[in-house]
C-alpha cells in the first residue's frame, strides 16, 4: 500500500462506516423515540438505535424489515435509523402520484387516481372520540350491508317538521281521522309502525 493509501485508509474506513443497511431484529416503541435492535450486513448487531420517523406517522416494524442507518463521522457507537421498509408487504402496481398506508395483515388506505379505497382486511373499522361526523356527498350515500343498526334516534331533516323517526312512529300509531260516511272518529291503525 502506498503512503497516500495508508494516509487515506482511516478516512475511507470512516466513510464506509457512515451508512449501514440490514434488517430489524426487534423494535421498542414504548418510549418517546422508538429504538431498534438492528443487524447490519456484516452480521454486526446494534442495540437501542433511535428510529427517526416523519411527523404524524408511526409504525412498529416487524422482525425482518429492512433499515438504512446513519453513523455520523463513521462512529458506529451511536447510529440513527433513517428509514425502515418491508418489501414483504409493500403494495405494488401503484400509478404515478398514488400513495397508500398498509400493514402486514392486508389493511390499507389507498389514495388512487380515481378515489380513496379503505380495505379493512375483514377487520372492524371504528371512528371514535368525535363530537360529530359529517359526510358530504354530491349525489348519494349508499350502504351495502345485511344489517344497519342505529343506537340513537334518527332525525329526518328532509321532513319540514324535523321530527324524529320515533316521533313520526308515535304520531302514526295513535292517529285517527273522521270518516265521511260514518259519524265519529276511526280507531287507531291496526298495523302499527
Amino acid at each position: 500500500m502506498s503512503d497516500l493509501g495508508k494516509m487515506l485508509a482511516p478516512i475511507a474506513r470512516r466513510l464506509g462506516n457512515m451508512l449501514a443497511r440490514g434488517s430489524v431484529v426487534a423494535a421498542n416503541g414504548a418510549g418517546k423515540m422508538r429504538t431498534l435492535q438492528i443487524r447490519m450486513m456484516s452480521d454486526e448487531t446494534k442495540d437501542n438505535v433511535e428510529h427517526f420517523e416523519p411527523y404524524g406517522f408511526t409504525s412498529e416494524p416487524i422482525q425482518g424489515a429492512e433499515h438504512v442507518t446513519a453513523f455520523f463521522d463513521g462512529d458506529r457507537s451511536h447510529g440513527v435509523t433513517l428509514v425502515v421498509a418491508d418489501r414483504r408487504y409493500r403494495l405494488q402496481g401503484l400509478k404515478a402520484g398514488e400513495m397508500a398506508i398498509f400493514d402486514d395483515q392486508g389493511q390499507k388506505v389507498y389514495l388512487t387516481r380515481t378515489g380513496i379505497v379503505i380495505d379493512g382486511a375483514n377487520l372492524p373499522l371504528v371512528i371514535q372520540n368525535v363530537p360529530t361526523a359529517t359526510i358530504k356527498a354530491a349525489t348519494k350515500v349508499r350502504f351495502e350491508t345485511p344489517l344497519l343498526e342505529v343506537t340513537g334516534q334518527i332525525k329526518d331533516l328532509s321532513d319540514s317538521t324535523g321530527k324524529t323517526m320515533a316521533a313520526m312512529r308515535s304520531t302514526y300509531n295513535s292517529h285517527t281521522h273522521h270518516e265521511n260516511d260514518v259519524h265519529g272518529e276511526t280507531n287507531n291503525p291496526t298495523q302499527q309502525m
